[in-house]
């Protein structure tokens, strides 16, 4: 059992090493503060600081199932927890002998974060309160009128659209620079949204293994689907009127990806791109298209 823990931390270490998050330097800690468990208010210890605090969550606290439970609450459906490890020692009576020896364990158990927990209150993000704009009107309006809308839920630092659970993943608006670039962000994700199945249904997310997908073709998925997300973002900025002062960023970032594939078939693949980008746009603003 111990050896199986010890395989499962090395496993989960290497493949964040694999991705390019390097756990014992996770930016969050200063911003967001040690991980620990809400019930006890104790701080994780040890491995456990890398291995909840490269998740890169905007709140700090975890809970077991059970905890949650019993604080009135649940984790949602579908939501995946993270492995934790205590360790320490236990007094055993050794049979024949009026001695006692000291011995060791080592046990795995499952936490999730605040931003999996329903109908439990946690703490809000210590961070100033981001101020609406009015400048941000139209997004707003774009956001709250999206058709068959995903659910968008706040609590990650690093913003995703998880297709399992149809579900947007985005860290508190406290979080950005602007709320300008929390919109841009969250276009670039619902753009993503609208290749689920009950959607679009885009051959470039349904069939998307992920970055750490292997041959040419996997990767190219991914890329594929990343430009469109991009693109996507791009269109519904120009509907909302944000300006993208990260648009040289932006263009480095697409431009990477072209240059990864190397393939010839680019200036076709970019073109689809934008064609299912255009789809996606107009999905979400509800737009009836003439062919």
């Amino acid at each position: 059992m111990q050896q199986d823990i010890y395989e499962q931390v090395t496993q989960r270490i290497i493949t964040q090493l694999e991705q390019g998050v390097i756990p014992w330097k996770s930016p969050y800690f200063s911003k967001v503060g040690f991980p620990r468990n809400f019930t006890s208010g104790k701080r994780y210890n040890g491995i456990n600081v890398f291995l909840l605090g490269s998740l890169r969550y905007t709140s700090p606290y975890f809970l077991t199932f059970l905890q949650a439970k019993e604080l009135g609450g649940y984790v949602r459906k579908g939501e995946k927890g993270f492995l934790v490890i205590k360790y320490g020692t236990y007094t055993k009576e050794c049979e024949g002998q009026a001695t006692e020896e000291q011995r060791k364990y080592l046990k795995g158990y499952t936490v999730f974060h605040a931003s999996q927990i329903e109908g439990v209150e946690f703490p809000a993000p210590d961070q100033p309160e981001l101020p609406l704009t009015t400048a941000c009107d139209r997004a707003r309006q774009i956001v709250a009128a999206v058709p068959k809308a995903p659910a968008i839920r706040e609590g990650s630092a690093i913003p995703c659209y998880q297709p399992t659970s149809d579900s947007i993943h985005m860290p508190e608006r406290c979080f950005f620079t602007s709320e300008e670039a929390y919109f841009s962000t969250l276009f670039h994700e619902l753009t993503h949204a609208t290749g689920h199945q009950s959607r679009l249904a885009r051959a470039s997310l349904l069939e998307n293994k992920g970055m750490d997908a292997t041959g040419n073709e996997a990767r190219k998925v991914y890329a594929e689907e990343e430009l469109v997300a991009e693109m996507g973002a791009s269109f519904l900025n120009a509907h909302a009127g944000i300006i993208e002062n990260e648009i040289d960023n932006s263009a480095a970032y697409l431009q990477g990806w072209i240059d990864a594939l190397k393939s010839k078939d680019a200036k076709g693949w970019i073109i689809r791109a934008a064609s299912q980008a255009q789809r996606a746009t107009d999905f979400i603003l509800n737009t009836q298209r003439g062919e």
